[in-house]
């Protein structure tokens, strides 16, 4: 077995490949593996520092003569709660999000392929297995959790779970200072929830409950029609070479 020291983590640099936001354009990437005792800690801080993971990969873009990719993160205590959020969390007030331990069930990967199939048909994403989902999804030495979205039934006061059909799921990394999301996923019917934004939402609110000051939402890209609804937020944090600030 490769054992991968985290003290001193070794970083590589992928092959160029085409770009997944920006026309015309090629992307490279550098990434570690996040393994062994100290995967958490160093999540933590490569995650501050701009990475994502994916798996037990930590991973940031490296592309030459580009640095479209910016890290975002949402400012959880001064956040604006305006009207349009606050009327998705009135829409979706009947739903509960459980935190569950990183475990595929056959019912998450339903829902994820008929999320693929309805938004991202023609996605990197859209030929992953059974066997795939399960990796993604419990293939991590960091803290991480699944948050269950189901509507509330008549025990959810005292267990805090939903009933009936599985309706979105959030793969999120628990960090020292907020949540990363790292990948989310929902029914894609009925459009009138807006399930997405709801589960941006429901974590700023998870992430204040328990003390924490930012969600991690990955990179904006400016261009990319994409990336932009993640602007929506604010206030919202940019990485840059000089550090963490808001526009």
């Amino acid at each position: 077995m490769t054992q991968h020291p985290v003290d001193a983590p070794q970083f590589y640099l992928t092959a160029p490949a085409s770009c997944p936001y920006l026309a015309g354009r090629q992307e490279r990437k550098v990434f570690t593996h996040l393994v062994g005792e100290r995967a958490a800690q160093l999540n933590d801080v490569l995650t501050q520092g701009g990475f994502r993971r994916s798996q037990n990969i930590a991973y940031r873009p490296a592309c030459e003569g580009c640095r479209s990719c910016v890290s975002v993160r949402i400012c959880v205590e001064d956040f604006d709660w305006n009207k349009s959020f606050r009327r998705s969390m009135r829409l979706n007030e009947d739903l509960v999000g459980a935190e569950m331990p990183a475990t595929p069930t056959s019912e998450q990967y339903g829902l994820f392929r008929r999320y693929l199939d309805a938004r991202h048909g023609d996605g990197g994403m859209a030929d992953m297995t059974v066997l795939d989902y399960a990796m993604m999804i419990e293939d991590t030495h960091v803290d991480t959790m699944v948050v269950e979205y189901r509507r509330r039934g008549p025990d959810t006061a005292i267990n805090g779970r939903g009933t009936g059909p599985l309706l979105g799921t959030a793969l999120s990394d628990v960090l020292s200072d907020g949540l990363s999301m790292v990948y989310s996923f929902y029914d894609p019917e009925p459009d009138w929830r807006g399930l997405g934004t709801y589960m941006i939402l429901d974590h700023v609110r998870r992430a204040k409950a328990h003390k924490l000051q930012y969600v991690y939402l990955g990179y904006w890209v400016s261009g990319s029609r994409k990336m932009d609804y993640k602007r929506r937020f604010q206030p919202l944090e940019y990485l840059s070479p000089q550090g963490w600030s808001r526009r």
